[in-house]
């Protein structure tokens, strides 16, 4: 298990990551997220809730984050660390804001997967970045 959960958060991070903006793929990403997944953002501040659903997922998170953003979103993984049903993923984006302001935070992602499908994710990032950079969540944006 750990090896094949391992290989897919490596392959979702690959074709999220090229550097053509165009040919950026979540595809494997989208398809390997459980319906009833839940993505936690860590810490103490606006953005800090647990999105639950994979609708809530891409559609408030997510769809928060590219609202935001300048081109499609890239995160470049530059370790990972699989046990079992978890795999880490230390990553640094590379982004700019729809403003001209560089977005390019420094995360630790801890997924959980079952049966092939990503069942959790908790996100660690620099918060006040996050804000300074793309503002505060809106409460309104959260449907769930």
């Amino acid at each position: 298990m750990t090896a094949s959960n391992r290989k897919l958060i490596e392959e979702i991070f690959v074709a999220a990551s090229n550097p053509d903006p165009a040919a950026r793929d979540r595809a494997l990403f989208v398809a390997s997220l459980a319906d009833d997944a839940t993505w936690t953002v860590t810490g103490q501040y606006s953005w800090a809730r647990t999105f639950t659903g994979k609708q809530s997922i891409l559609n408030d998170l997510h769809g928060h984050v590219r609202a935001r953003l300048a081109e499609r979103t890239r995160t470049i993984a530059h370790r990972f660390i699989a046990d079992g049903d978890y795999v880490v993923v230390e990553a640094k984006g590379d982004n700019v804001t729809r403003e001209g302001v560089r977005y390019d935070n420094d995360y630790c992602l801890v997924f959980r997967l079952e049966d092939g499908k990503i069942r959790e994710i908790r996100e660690y990032c620099d918060s006040v970045l996050t804000e300074r950079a793309l503002g505060r969540f809106p409460e309104q944006a959260v449907a769930s």
